[in-house]
């Protein structure tokens, strides 16, 4: 056989190292679960008519397939009074949104202040459900209301945190000066 191109061998070799493949089971292959989307310093502005009713900030957001929302590097949230001024903040070490039931989870280091009312809360896990703006735990809670600390297990709140009901009430004291939440 003569060649008359040095490349006229490219084809033969090809089909070569075709049929030379390994056959691969279709069923051993995993389908990828990991994040189809990351962002970097990510900030999320919710308003309603114009007014301006939460900002979302996060360092780090990963975005999933089914729709999930993975904020690992921490998450904070700042809701707004109707006239525009920022009454309450909360942030967690690590935050998530999970997607089919529209709802936000802060676990870690979690706190929340009420800057027009003077409150504070400390929790590991909390949830916000946006729809409902209602924020809940059914964690360990301290909540410190101006000079006085309250311990419970279980709070409900508006998503404000101006109203809120403390579940399993365990023990309310006065402050000592310099300490606090």
């Amino acid at each position: 056989m003569k060649l008359t191109s040095p490349f006229s061998f490219l084809p033969f070799l090809f089909a070569l190292l075709l049929a030379c493949r390994p056959s691969v089971d279709p069923k051993a292959i995993e389908p990828y679960t990991g994040p189809i989307n990351e962002a970097f310093e990510v900030n999320l502005v919710q308003s309603d008519s114009a007014i301006l009713r939460s900002v979302l900030q996060a360092a780090r957001q990963l975005e999933f397939a089914n729709g999930n929302v993975d904020f690992p590097e921490g998450i904070q949230i700042e809701f707004y009074t109707p006239t525009g001024q920022l009454e309450t903040t909360m942030r967690a070490d690590r935050g998530y949104f999970l997607k089919d039931q529209n709802l936000y989870r802060g676990e870690g280091n979690v706190q929340i202040h009420n800057l027009i009312k003077d409150q504070k809360l400390q929790t590991e896990e909390i949830f916000w459900n946006q729809a409902e703006k209602k924020i809940y735990t059914d964690k360990f809670v301290t909540i410190q209301e101006r000079q006085t600390l309250f311990n419970g297990t279980g709070m409900e709140a508006d998503d404000s945190f101006s109203n809120y009901s403390l579940k399993k009430v365990r023990d309310s004291r006065t402050l000592l000066p310099g300490e606090g939440i």
